[in-house]
């Protein structure tokens, strides 16, 4: 089975420690990052591509350093940054023909997979538009399709639903679960339902280090008697988010609201136990990243 092992990894800038002695060891699945932004996700995920040196530490791929391997590495490893690069003038289909020719593919194969992503990834449509026309999401397919372009063993993901709707994030969840069968894919994310349904494992990064890793049901299970719904009066919301930790609010009639919060004993007269999800390790850990979610 094939492990990407990710060693004692460490970035020091001048003023700030942005990864610090993170160590994983992923092996074929969907594994998601999460982390709210600044946590050191991009840093560490930019080292594990390879584009970034680390100050200490290492990156093995099936017992072999990523830096000895060099280019066969890189035959194998796909990645989406966060933010990916394209000339202004290229088309859809002239951007990954390009592209493939970078990765070294062939002709035929660079346009027998081209058309297989296009039709994929809901692109055929517009493969003769100019990238700079496109949408915001639609930019962002581009930028999936070209990390899919060579097939990779391993798939580094950054952000990949930033831009994307409701529905075309569902549609990812469902490419990406069919394609990581006997690959490793990483997904970096603040959006918990980017990776709730899909990973099986999960790593938390926080200030650089990773706080919490394991599968999906063990990290949920942190959760288990701290999460809890109530109904209040409206009136007394801003009383109740001074006292909890709010997840969700739901209005209901006659003034009245419908608490979802987090807590270690029920606080809230009237408390009933909450199945928990992985979102809700996230608010517990990220509090100050936590944004109630309000539903009318």
């Amino acid at each position: 089975m094939m492990e990407l092992k990710i060693n004692r990894l460490t970035k020091q800038y001048k003023d700030k420690l942005a990864v610090d002695n993170v160590s994983l060891k992923l092996t074929p699945g969907i594994w998601g990052l999460l982390g709210a932004n600044g946590a050191g996700k991009t840093t560490m995920m930019r080292m594990v591509a390879g584009i970034l040196k680390p100050t200490s530490g290492g990156v093995f791929y099936d017992g072999l350093s990523i830096d000895d391997l060099g280019e066969s590495y890189r035959d194998i490893f796909g990645y989406l940054p966060q933010t990916f690069g394209f000339y202004p003038e290229f088309t859809v289909k002239s951007y990954l023909e390009y592209m493939s020719a970078l990765k070294g593919i062939g002709k035929k194969d660079a346009s027998l997979t081209i058309e297989r992503l296009l039709q994929m990834l809901a692109l055929s449509d517009v493969k003769n538009k100019k990238i700079r026309r496109l949408s915001g999401g639609m930019q962002r397919r581009v930028g999936i399709a070209q990390a899919l372009l060579n097939d990779p063993e391993i798939l580094i993901l950054d952000e990949p639903t930033s831009g994307l709707d409701p529905g075309e994030r569902v549609r990812f969840r469902n490419i990406l679960a069919e394609f990581a069968k006997e690959r490793i894919v990483l997904i970096s994310t603040h959006i918990v339902s980017d990776v709730e349904n899909i990973a099986t494992r999960n790593a938390v990064m926080k200030d650089g280090r990773i706080i919490a890793a394991g599968s999906t049901d063990a990290l949920v299970d942190v959760m288990k008697g701290r999460v809890w719904r109530t109904e209040v009066s409206e009136s007394d919301l801003f009383k109740c988010e001074r006292l909890v930790r709010i997840a969700n609010i739901r209005s209901e009639s006659g003034g009245r609201a419908s608490l979802r919060y987090l807590a270690e004993n029920p606080v809230l007269p009237g408390s009933a136990p909450e199945t928990p999800r992985l979102e809700d390790l996230y608010l517990w850990l990220f509090p100050e990243d936590s944004g109630t979610e309000e539903v009318r």
